[in-house]
């Protein structure tokens, strides 16, 4: 648990009162002048949204104009990139600030058995928050385990309405099992309403509590959507009793009209959320993030990029993300900044006005400055891996190392995003200075077990 000291909280409100904080340790000077009062965070995440999937970046068959609508007067990045090509990986990598790599449960593409999770006595994101004064709650897919010990609530949540596990029946949730059952705080759900729906009402009534206790809160509204299965909202199975879990990837269904239904019935839910923030003037000083937790998967939209979930390429791990703070943001910005999900903890606690996270162990990184003041963006250097195919990559600049069925590429992402001119052989030396880097990185990562899970498309689908 995340404490503070007498000492840190003098430091802090020194700080804050002089506009500047000063880390010593690490020689950064961070303009504090935003920080002049705790703002709501609400975290939006969609499940399995491709790069294209919405309007402002570009969709070809799906109507969004309240996401379009954040961006238009937000903050759109256009190289925002979850921290794996799996869900729960990324989710592991969001709530900790550090690459999941480092947690038996990031080892698993996606987690499956239900005692593995997060460890106690890390720090997570909204458990700092929690340290904070804030109000805390998750609505939606935890996927960071299931069993007593590993849940939200166990991990700085202080409320939970959703399913512990990657995915369940959007009507018959209450005849899942234990992973895909509708909770509300350990208590099971006998709800049949589409599920979408259900989450979009409950974090407005969130909202509206929080609203009306005046205090500052951060709600993380995980969608299951569009993940599987494909069912559209009015149109419940007419079959009843215990779901087969295997049936619900149904790679014998879906279709492109069923995928944009479920694709515009979230964006229907962000309008609710957002209207609700309006409805109660919470919006100027709340921080809306929108974003996905892996790149799209078979009926998703990825252009330009190629690659799905489960791979390396650009179109598996590169995503939508808006950021939206109108107390801070006087006009809207595209962005071409690198950020991936483990910066939102470094980044939302320093906008909140706590900049002592420097003090935390993250492997994140610290972008408010860009986000929320005039700071101009500044190159990274990032990792992936993923066991299935041997996959391995590095994006360093512009610069991108890929490794996947045992071949090497280095593309220029400047002007080749679609990673179709392989380098490797007119710069044989930045070549060998990624893999240099990836190797260091990687001996600091935990080792994959034998007997680890890695899901693979390719056994699903022809064109992989």
């Amino acid at each position: 648990m995340f404490k503070f000291s007498r000492r840190d909280v003098l430091r802090a409100t020194t700080a804050a009162a002089s506009g500047v904080l000063l880390n010593a340790e690490k020689g950064i000077t961070s303009n504090l002048a935003f920080q002049h009062r705790k703002p709501n965070v609400v975290f939006i995440v969609a499940d399995d949204l491709g790069y294209a999937d919405v309007g402002c970046y570009g969709s070809r068959e799906n109507v969004t104009p309240h996401v379009d609508a954040l961006a238009s007067s937000g903050m759109r990045l256009t190289n925002g990139y979850a921290n794996s090509c799996v869900c729960s990986a990324t989710r592991i990598g969001l709530i900790t600030g550090r690459y999941q790599d480092r947690f038996p449960a990031g080892l698993e593409l996606p987690l499956g058995p239900p005692e593995l999770g997060l460890p106690s006595g890390i720090n997570t994101m909204p458990g700092v928050f929690r340290s904070l004064g804030y109000r805390t709650a998750l609505v939606g897919k935890w996927h960071m385990g299931v069993d007593p010990g590993v849940r939200p609530r166990d991990h700085g949540y202080d409320r939970f309405f959703g399913i512990y596990g990657g995915a369940t029946d959007y009507y018959r949730y209450a005849e899942m099992d234990e992973t895909g059952r509708l909770m509300e705080d350990g208590i099971p759900l006998k709800e049949h309403r589409y599920l979408t729906d259900l989450f979009g009402e409950k974090a407005v009534d969130l909202i509206g509590g929080y609203a009306a206790e005046d205090q500052p809160f951060f709600l993380s509204f995980h969608f299951t959507t569009p993940h599987w299965p494909w069912q559209v909202p009015e149109s419940p199975p007419s079959s009843s009793g215990p779901v087969d879990e295997e049936a619900l990837m149904e790679f014998d269904g879906g279709n492109l009209e069923t995928y944009s239904r479920m694709v515009e019935n979230m964006d229907d839910n962000v309008g609710r959320i957002v209207g609700a923030l309006e409805a109660h003037g919470l919006s100027d000083n709340t921080i809306v993030v929108f974003t996905s937790d892996n790149g799209g998967e078979r009926f998703s939209d990825t252009w330009p990029l190629t690659g799905i979930k489960t791979e390396l390429l650009e179109g598996g791990i590169r995503v939508p993300l808006i950021v939206k703070w109108p107390a801070e943001q006087p006009e809207a910005r595209v962005s071409g900044q690198v950020m991936m999900s483990m910066d939102f903890m470094p980044t939302l606690l320093s906008a909140a006005g706590y900049p002592i996270v420097d003090r935390l162990n993250v492997d994140g990184q610290d972008l408010s400055e860009h986000l929320f003041a005039s700071a101009p963006k500044t190159d990274r250097t990032v990792f992936w891996r993923y066991k299935a195919r041997s996959q391995r990559a590095v994006r360093s600049g512009h610069w991108k190392y890929l490794a996947i069925d045992g071949e090497e590429y280095l593309f220029d992402l400047s002007y080749d995003q679609r990673e179709r001119a392989n380098l490797k052989d007119k710069d044989p030396a930045r070549l060998d200075h990624l893999k240099g880097m990836y190797a260091q990185w990687e001996s600091q990562m935990l080792p994959y077990p034998d007997d680890s899970y890695a899901h693979d498309l390719r056994e699903k689908l022809a064109d992989r």
